[in-house]
């Protein structure tokens, strides 16, 4: 769906500021702008970064409608005089994205205050990207980490992605079945996210289906008799234990024709103790092979409990929790000018300052570059490009402003921030999305065994933080 959207899809006052740099000349103006998040979300120690494919995808297609330049023309000032000047509109009219743009790849495990994307080019279209950029980077990581702590807390155990009907409207739905994917997730319920995304789609039968007919032994035939080859049966829209006696009946029907029981589902109720005692049922009718499907309100915290009690469930099928990330909703995710250049195409350094320490930018045009030891994730250090990064140095970590850490016991790194768009033309082949999960995968095995529950440190360059000092004390002067 996003292609779909066109540059309306912003705030209004980034079209207000992008006519008023118009207006002032400084609409070609070339400046640089920093994504990135303050705190982790979901209290851990990590996120998940996910959207880059869905921001190239709009880029791709940026580009002003008619029918959009005739909606903004109908916009009032207070005075009720036009909102924007027809020159202006003729301008958006012509616009084409050219901005330079680097990212962090889908899948990699990051940190706050690190970069996400740098985008780089003139000062107008920077401005318009930045609302659509954040709300696609900020929701689909937040969904990706979700969907990494759900999969973690199953042990490795099948996760199907099943918050379609509770997510946030359409694009909410498809948005969080692509994230929960690169996140781990085996498969989602959603068939236009399959689609378009190329993602796998499972899916059963609900309660209505047995409602429909005149028992539950006879909706379950039924059921067999049209997919006999997707044998997955909800066994509890009335009494569980006996809905799992009929799911076995209907088994050795299906047995009997080359077929198999494939899973029994639990939606309701004790499910440790439900489980428990449809695993026993199941194997002592011979279908130990048969998984049990759990689906109720579920969360990585609600799995670990039941895996805490002894519960014989093999597959988890998480909705709301998930598709909503219930208990975090939202990434604190900003988009921070940080260097533009002067008429004499000079970069001047900007920052926002804040009695709130953590909320003071961060001037410069950064790279992040990704230290290691014995293949082990050591630190992570901004460094300013123009500045440079020598290969044995010192970072002052962001969240711990008096620790100075070094980088001296260190065997590799790379710098994370890879170039994708050049002058609005895509440079780097974008991985499929089944490679990105299984990146992702890879990355968050390697940083829970090396790290588990601890803070990872993320610094800014010695020399940087030292320029950052100083434009804050003089601004501090001027005030």
């Amino acid at each position: 769906m996003t292609s779909t959207l066109t540059p309306l899809f912003t705030d209004l006052y980034q079209l207000t500021m992008a006519y008023g740099y118009y207006q002032l000349h400084m609409h070609e103006q070339r400046a640089n702008f920093q994504i990135l998040f303050r705190k982790n979300p979901f209290k851990g120690n990590f996120a998940l970064c996910a959207g880059l494919a869905n921001v190239i995808d709009f880029l791709n297609h940026w580009r002003f409608q008619e029918d959009d330049l005739t909606y903004l023309s109908t916009l009032k000032n207070p005075a009720q005089e036009p909102l924007f000047s027809p020159e202006f509109l003729d301008y958006l009219k012509q616009l084409k994205f050219n901005c330079d743009i680097y990212a962090i790849p889908e899948g990699t495990v990051v940190f706050p205050h690190t970069p996400l994307l740098r985008i780089e080019g003139p000062l107008l279209q920077c401005q318009l990207l930045e609302t659509p950029i954040l709300n696609i980077i900020n929701f689909q990581t937040l969904i990706a980490t979700k969907a990494s702590r759900v999969c973690r807390a199953a042990q490795g155990e099948e996760v199907i992605e099943f918050g379609m009907r509770r997510a946030q409207g359409p694009d909410g739905a498809l948005s969080a079945s692509r994230a929960a994917y690169i996140g781990g997730a085996s498969s989602t319920s959603n068939t236009l996210a399959g689609k378009l995304y190329d993602i796998p789609v499972r899916g059963t039968h609900a309660h209505s289906w047995v409602t429909a007919f005149k028992d539950e032994l006879t909706a379950f035939k039924a059921y067999a008799t049209v997919m006999p080859h997707n044998g997955i049966y909800l066994v509890d829209t009335y009494q569980t234990l006996n809905g799992v006696k009929n799911a076995i009946q209907i088994g050795k029907q299906l047995q009997n024709e080359g077929d198999e029981l494939l899973a029994i589902r639990l939606d309701s109720g004790d499910m440790a103790k439900l489980s428990i005692e449809a695993r026993k049922l199941l194997d002592e009718a011979g279908f130990k092979q048969t998984k049990i499907l759990a689906s109720n309100s579920l969360d990585e915290y609600a799995i670990t409990h039941l895996k805490q009690q002894g519960a014989t469930i093999s597959a988890w099928g998480v909705g709301t929790a998930l598709a909503t990330a219930y208990d975090h909703p939202a990434l604190d995710g900003v988009y921070k000018l940080s260097a533009i250049q002067n008429e004499n195409k000079e970069w001047e350094y900007k920052l926002k300052v804040s009695e709130d320490s953590i909320k003071t930018s961060n001037p410069g045009r950064h790279q992040v570059r990704r230290f290691f030891y014995n293949e082990q994730y050591m630190m992570d250090v901004i460094y300013d490009i123009d500045l440079g990064i020598s290969d044995i140095g010192e970072a002052i970590l962001i969240d711990q402003p008096k620790q100075i850490k070094k980088w001296d016991d260190v065997d590799a790194y790379v710098d994370l921030l890879q170039p994708i768009f050049k002058a609005g033309e895509l440079i780097t082949p974008l991985p499929s999305i089944h490679e990105i999960r299984q990146n992702a995968i890879r990355e968050i095995t390697h940083f829970y065994e090396t790290h588990d529950d601890q803070i990872y440190p993320v610094g800014l360059e010695k020399s940087l933080h030292e320029l950052k000092q100083k434009i804050v004390e003089s601004l501090h002067t001027n005030i």
